[in-house]
């Protein structure tokens, strides 16, 4: 037998298979641009029972897909604004803290824009010292802090998350309702203090969620304390 015989037999052999086709399809994605009358021979079942043509079923897919990009895009939109409130509010409050003339100012700022800016159920800054305060700014001995949250202040980073309780009775004595919290410790160089929010909502203060606009007036925090302790 010749050699284009055997090729022939081979060819004959080789039966057609779903693996084939799709092979086929995948290298050769214009096959139904460049034979549009396919179109009409291909049917796909449709959950009712029914058959649908391929482009009534591309069709689907497709308004499938658009619906999907616009909850996407409503979402980044929705974070997006969310987002620039935070900054606004952040920025209003940093503007605050820099015309601080002492600790109590200082406080008294950083608790009321939580408050009445930021929606914060809970907020709470700890200034670490041995000196006692005469306004409503809370200092605590670093050592005896270190006893009560040690655990929190260690790495000096933010931490967020569901607190043991008595770390929660430590940060916001005279709540008893929290489920979770965000802690930014004042660490520059020396532990100064720390800031700390807290909600009701167990999921509210996640992982990072939360700690970003924290970080920002913190790090404002430790540049100033330095100046209004002396």
């Amino acid at each position: 037998m010749s050699a284009s015989n055997e090729s022939s037999a081979a060819e004959v052999a080789t039966e057609l298979n779903d693996d084939l086709v799709r092979d086929y399809l995948k290298d050769n994605g214009d096959f139904l641009q460049r034979n549009p009358d396919m179109l009409d021979h291909l049917h796909i079942s449709h959950a009712s029972g029914s058959a649908v043509s391929l482009v009534e079923k591309q069709v689907a897919v497709l308004r499938e897909r658009n619906m999907d990009m616009r909850h996407r895009l409503n979402t980044l939109t929705a974070n997006a604004r969310e987002n620039d409130k935070l900054y606004e509010l952040t920025r209003t409050l940093v503007l605050q803290l820099l015309e601080a003339d002492s600790m109590e100012f200082l406080y008294q700022a950083f608790i009321r824009s939580m408050a009445e800016d930021f929606k914060v159920e809970h907020a709470s800054m700890i200034l670490f010292g041995d000196s006692v305060s005469d306004g409503d700014c809370r200092i605590e001995n670093a050592d005896s802090a270190k006893i009560e949250i040690g655990a929190l202040l260690k790495n000096r980073t933010p931490v967020c998350g569901v607190l043991r309780k008595e770390e929660l009775a430590y940060l916001f004595p005279e709540a008893t309702d929290i489920g979770s919290a965000a802690l930014m410790p004042l660490a520059n160089g020396s532990e100064l203090g720390l800031i700390a929010v807290g909600s009701s909502d167990a999921n509210r203060y996640s992982g990072n969620m939360g700690t970003l606009f924290l970080g920002h007036i913190a790090e404002v925090m430790m540049r100033l304390l330095p100046r209004l302790a002396t």
